[in-house]
């Protein structure tokens, strides 16, 4: 059995890129993780990405590698990265939130390693996914 791993990643929608941008991201996202093995969820409020990916670490570094050409996002930073006991995504291949207010994510950005992780784990619950 290939060991699971997981990372957790912030970024900003690129200069010129318009919100609307985000359903192709996720369109795309869909389709190329069911084929890969990779689970997670994205969340996007206005301006700033927050991605947790589950999967095979070779899987999960090919993608990290696709994700820092995209030219629909900028400024990519990892904060979280390791091995994984049990998926937390089973019933979606990448679910999707669009958040603001409070559950948003910018405040998250502030915040490195494992209390990134524990921090966003504590505010999935709250966001709408659909997926």
């Amino acid at each position: 059995m290939t060991e699971l791993h997981e990372i957790l990643y912030f970024s900003t929608l690129a200069p010129g890129q318009k919100p609307t941008v985000v359903g192709q991201i996720v369109s795309q996202a869909r389709a190329r993780n069911a084929g890969h093995d990779v689970t997670g969820l994205l969340v996007f409020d206005g301006q700033y990405f927050c991605q947790h990916i589950e999967g095979p670490r070779d899987q999960l570094s090919r993608l990290m590698d696709r994700i820092g050409h995209d030219a629909r996002h900028c400024d990519i930073r990892v904060v979280y990265e390791g091995a994984l006991a049990e998926r937390r995504y089973q019933r979606f291949d990448m679910g999707f939130a669009d958040v603001e207010g409070p559950t948003g994510v910018a405040d998250l950005h502030r915040l490195d390693g494992a209390a990134a992780l524990e921090h966003f784990l504590a505010r999935r619950p709250h966001f709408d996914v659909s997926g």
